[in-house]
This record gives C-alpha cells, sequence and structure tokens, in this order.
C-alpha cells in the first residue's frame, strides 16, 4: 500500500531487507532522523515457530487508520510498517517500522506509537508452537500498559 507521502503499509510472507526500507525513508537534505524498529521471533521456552494470520484488506486499513493518527500528532515525513505472516522460526524477522522526520523527537515517538499499536491492536493473530502443543498468543498486560501512554 505506497503512496506519494512516502508511506508504505505492506502485509506479506516473503523476507524483507530492514536497511532497504530504511533508506527509502531518507529524503536527502530534509530528513534529520529516521527510527526503525525491527522485531524478530524469538526462540525462548521451547518455540519452534508461530504462524500469523490476518484478514487481508482489512489488516492494512487498519493500520493506515493508526498511520494518518501518527501523522496528525508528530511532523513526520514518511513511514514504512512491513509485517510479515504466515509460519516464522525463531531468528526470523515478523516487522518492520521506519519513520523519517526532521527532528529525532518526532521521528522516536511515533516509532514507539506505531509499535504499540501493532504490538496490541492490530488485527494479526498468532499461534506458537512448542514441543508441549499449539496455542493462540493472547494479549499481554505489559504491552497494553506500555500502549495506554498514547490515550490521551
Amino acid at each position: 500500500m505506497p503512496n506519494s507521502d512516502n508511506q508504505t503499509i505492506r502485509i506479506q510472507t516473503e523476507d524483507f531487507d530492514p536497511g532497504a526500507e530504511m533508506e527509502a525513508l531518507n529524503d536527502e537534505g530534509a530528513t534529520g532522523a529516521i527510527t526503525s524498529f525491527v522485531g524478530l521471533v524469538r526462540g525462548d521456552d521451547e518455540l519452534s515457530a508461530m504462524t500469523l494470520e490476518h484478514y487481508p484488506g482489512f489488516a492494512e486499513r487498519e493500520i493506515a487508520r493508526h498511520v494518518e493518527e501518527a501523522k496528525t500528532r508528530w511532523p513526520l515525513q514518511g513511514i514504512r510498517i512491513v509485517h510479515r505472516v504466515g509460519k516464522l522460526i525463531p531468528g526470523e524477522r515478523i516487522v518492520f517500522v521506519g519513520v523519517a522526520s526532521a527532528h529525532r523527537q518526532a521521528s522516536f515517538e511515533a516509532a514507539m506509537f506505531l509499535m504499540d499499536y501493532l504490538k496490541t491492536r492490530a488485527p494479526f493473530w498468532k499461534i506458537e508452537d512448542r514441543a508441549s502443543g499449539s496455542a493462540w498468543v493472547e494479549s499481554k498486560t505489559d504491552d497494553d500498559k506500555l500502549a495506554e501512554r498514547w490515550r490521551q
């Protein structure tokens, strides 16, 4: 879902290149800060795989709504979100969030805002596979508490 104002939202099964995603945010001469976050599948507690599911079209629209909210809160020059779906194993990349701005504070805060949304409210469903069996991932209270800071 790219558009002309340097905003991209992609949900895909393929891996992504964080360096290329960051470079695409750089409007040389105007950009003063690019903040990025890359989330990985952790292999703790004997996790062997994680499968992520979503509703195509709906998930992109919901993420775009929160991107628009970020753009009203901070002076941003570009936003790139890449979220993977399908079966992933420990060590693989799940998500990239990149935000460009003229100044670092806006870039940092917008990236945290978007990542908190993706972690707590984005329409993705996760199943974890372990030696003991498979189970849906429930939301975590700590993540919800972090996301509360943006509800003002």
